[in-house]
């Protein structure tokens, strides 16, 4: 989760989050690029003092800027795309998890074992451990095996909303009557925390979502657990 004075993203705990991060500093390189030429043209115009007063058209330098600010979009178009469809791919899932957004609490279904259902309600200030982060922490955590295909369904029963993990790099909106789906694969064990991201109403930000991720054989005795 990010902590105080972090400026870059969260640690990644997924494959498509590390081709997100990579995709980032590709983009932000480019644009640091473009903004240093520009400002260097910029700064040494104020100190140009050359007049060309016979100077009617220059065709060489429209083609390059041009053709030139085309190039350099696609150095950032292609290698969008290539991630767009690799977060669009569903990879034979292990584990099916389906999420419904309600205000102001997520309900989830885990179908492939004897349909396991639970309500997640934040933990209110007064009740929260010492140890326990504020307007992030759940009551009934999503326990779901790292190294496995996971994919997600995500509805709503009132209003758009939006479930969303920053470090597993998992977004994906809620619309009443309509069903979404994306997948992820976690590579670590850990607490992944994140939020709803849309403007559902006045405690909108308060939907905190905890990924637990366990290994398999732990995974296993909890779903054993739930089911006796």
């Amino acid at each position: 989760m990010s902590t105080w004075a972090n400026l870059g993203l969260q640690d990644s705990a997924s494959p498509l989050m590390e081709q997100l991060i990579f995709f980032h500093d590709h983009a932000l390189l480019i644009l640091v690029m473009i903004t240093v030429l520009v400002g260097y043209l910029m700064f040494m115009l104020f100190f140009n003092n050359y007049v060309n007063r016979f100077l009617l058209h220059g065709q060489l330098i429209e083609m390059i800027w041009t053709i030139l600010p085309a190039i350099i979009l696609l150095f950032i178009a292609l290698p969008s795309l290539r991630l767009l469809y690799l977060l669009d791919e569903i990879n034979e899932p292990s584990v099916t998890l389906k999420s419904i957004g309600h205000q102001w609490y997520w309900s989830y279904e885990y179908s492939d074992f004897n349909n396991i259902e639970f309500d997640s309600y934040m933990i209110p200030t007064n009740e929260l451990a010492t140890d326990g982060f504020r307007l992030l922490d759940v009551d009934n955590r999503v326990v779901l095996p790292m190294n496995s295909q996971i994919r997600i369904l995500v509805t709503a029963a009132d209003v758009i909303h939006s479930w969303t993990v920053p470090a597993l790099g998992v977004k994906v909106d809620g619309t009443p009557g309509r069903l979404n789906q994306t997948n992820f694969f976690i590579n670590r064990p850990g607490l992944f925390y994140g939020q709803c991201s849309e403007i559902c109403g006045a405690n909108h930000s308060f939907m905190p979502i905890v990924i637990e991720s366990v290994p398999v054989n732990y995974f296993i005795k909890w779903i054993s657990s739930n089911n006796s």
